[in-house]
């Protein structure tokens, strides 16, 4: 939908996105919305209706709500858009962090599939890539990866890793021990987590 000339204006389902560049032409977008909608007979409700100001700046302005058609929209810091947590700060590390909590519900809800030994690791690694993999890398082609986000994925990788492949005897000690990083790297063929991000 054009509003003012251009596209800002982006809906999936009921959950409608309207865009500007400042709080006026958000408030003109917002207003062009309701009164289109009102002609089809629908409603905006402002209840389930927010506002939020991206900025990497510190400082994104001071008004707190927004007054469209005698209704009063709040702003917020952050919220969830297609299942994507968005903030105010335009930070993926909180999208990063909720992914992982995710991936960490899968992962304990097939933990003990993991070293059973009536999968073969083929099948393991096939549960982790079609099951797990895809909870944590949802939207993640919009990331942008800090070396510390990269280091906290790797880590998650490695912890389900080291699950599917199980603990090694030492040969000097008789111990048994965790598989070290470069291990796994040796034992899994695939491009690593970060490297499927990157490649998206």
């Amino acid at each position: 939908m054009k509003l003012n000339g251009t596209h800002q204006f982006l809906a999936y389902a009921d959950v409608v996105n309207i865009l500007g560049r400042g709080i006026h032409t958000l408030k003109e977008n917002a207003e062009a919305s309701v009164a289109a909608t009102r002609e089809t007979g629908l409603e905006v409700r402002a209840d389930k209706t927010k506002y939020m100001v991206m900025s990497r700046g510190q400082n994104a302005g001071r008004i707190q709500s927004v007054m469209i058609d005698n209704s009063t929209f709040e702003r917020v810091e952050e919220f969830k858009y297609l299942g994507t947590a968005l903030t105010n700060q335009n930070c993926i590390a909180e999208e990063i962090k909720s992914r992982l909590r995710s991936g960490n519900a899968c992962y304990h809800s097939v933990q003990k599939l993991l070293p059973s030994m009536l999968l073969s690791r083929k099948l393991k690694i096939k549960i982790y890539r079609m099951i797990i993999l895809p909870v944590v890398l949802y939207g993640c082609e919009a990331w942008l990866l800090t070396l510390r986000e990269e280091r906290k994925l790797r880590v998650f990788e490695n912890m389900v890793l080291r699950r599917i492949f199980e603990p090694r005897s030492d040969e000097v000690t008789r111990e048994w021990r965790r598989l070290h990083n470069e291990e796994l790297k040796d034992l899994y063929s695939s491009p690593n987590i970060v490297r499927v991000i990157k490649s998206r």
